[in-house]
């Protein structure tokens, strides 16, 4: 898409009368999340879709209550580059245009991945593979980033080095994440470059060891002058399986801090699946264990920023048949379908306050 027609379109999606309309809607009582977490000099904000925004509705709760917005899709390099060499950021560009024309900063993500990504990715011949698209990304929106998602669950313990199997470890070994830090500050120098993974979250002896692999990860960057300038945990939770233990993830936060990095929740959600079939109680229990991870994240000085993935429940799909037979309707987001704020937008609220 050209210019000119990037331009009429962002007029035509956010120029309309019902969308200027949505863009104020009445006070709900409380103030919205980003006002809340402002006070603590916090950012907050969800991950959304272009397509999303024509939801004048949903539109509107968004500008609200977000500070930050960050693409749940249109950066993925699958979306980017399907066809070698030919990028493709019509959504990126309306997602950046929304963010400009409301006041809103933008998170990138993610630049190095070993999912969706394109199937020509395979053939993979020299470094440029990797530093030119980043470099194009990256460059394309400088200076209007807040951050960038730079490398995305690259650490798996067990395997050598702590480090997973993807296409790019195999073609260049570990260097590929250190190269990745480099072109991408290159390419903008003020963005804040992030680190971003899930695993630390948890209490389990599983949690224990990514939690110690994720630190020697962090140390190696630091010690080699990686310029990498935060740690993101996804903050992705549920309610069947290990919790969060306070203590725990504490210590680890605390490590991460004096290493000098600051500290973002990127993707936080609560998995509501095999939660009581009634709406109050699981509700309730959505809410609490966003509290307990949020409490421990929020006491620590270097976090800068919590966004959820999604604000709303309005765009969730039970997740199997069964489900969707039984009328099963997913609660892990602050809003409920009709964008009403639930206990979880509460336990949010709290933990900034």
């Amino acid at each position: 898409m050209n210019r000119r027609r990037f331009l009429a379109s962002s007029a035509a999606l956010f120029g309309t009368p019902a969308f200027a309309a949505g863009l104020r809607p009445a006070i709900l009582g409380d103030e919205p999340l980003r006002i809340t977490a402002a006070a603590r000099g916090i950012l907050y904000g969800a991950a959304t879709s272009s397509q999303q925004l024509h939801d004048a509705d949903f539109a509107a709760a968004l500008v609200r209550e977000a500070a930050i917005l960050v693409p749940e899709y249109e950066m993925k390099r699958g979306v980017i580059e399907a066809v070698r060499g030919h990028y493709d950021f019509t959504g990126a560009d309306t997602l950046a245009a929304f963010a400009r024309v409301h006041g809103l900063k933008l998170r990138g993500h993610p630049l190095v991945w070993h999912k969706r990504n394109p199937d020509w990715l395979t053939d993979i011949s020299d470094e440029s593979v990797l530093t030119d698209y980043i470099t194009a990304l990256v460059s394309r929106y400088r200076g209007r980033m807040h951050s960038w998602d730079v490398v995305n669950e690259a650490i798996q313990p067990g395997e050598p080095g702590n480090l997973r199997k993807t296409v790019w470890l195999d073609r260049f070994g570990p260097s590929y994440i250190d190269l990745a830090f480099h072109t991408a500050r290159a390419a903008d120098p003020r963005a804040m470059l992030v680190y971003n993974d899930w695993g630390c979250e948890l209490g389990a002896p599983d949690n224990d060891r990514f939690r110690a692999a994720t630190l020697d990860f962090l140390e190696g960057l630091r010690a080699r002058a990686v310029p990498i300038d935060a740690l993101g945990l996804q903050g992705h939770l549920g309610l069947q399986g290990a919790q969060v233990d306070p203590a725990k993830l504490a210590v680890f936060l605390d490590r991460v801090k004096a290493m000098g990095l600051k500290i973002l929740v990127t993707e936080h959600d609560v998995d509501d699946d095999g939660g009581p079939s009634d709406i109050v109680a699981r509700d309730r229990a959505v809410a609490d264990a966003s509290r307990r991870f949020l409490d421990v994240m929020l006491a620590n000085s270097a976090t800068v920023a919590v966004l959820t993935w999604g604000l709303t429940d309005r765009y969730l799909d039970p997740p199997d048949w069964r489900q969707r037979l039984t009328g099963w309707t997913p609660r892990r987001l602050p809003l409920d379908a009709s964008l009403a704020r639930k206990p979880m937008w509460r336990a949010i609220s709290r933990a900034f306050g």
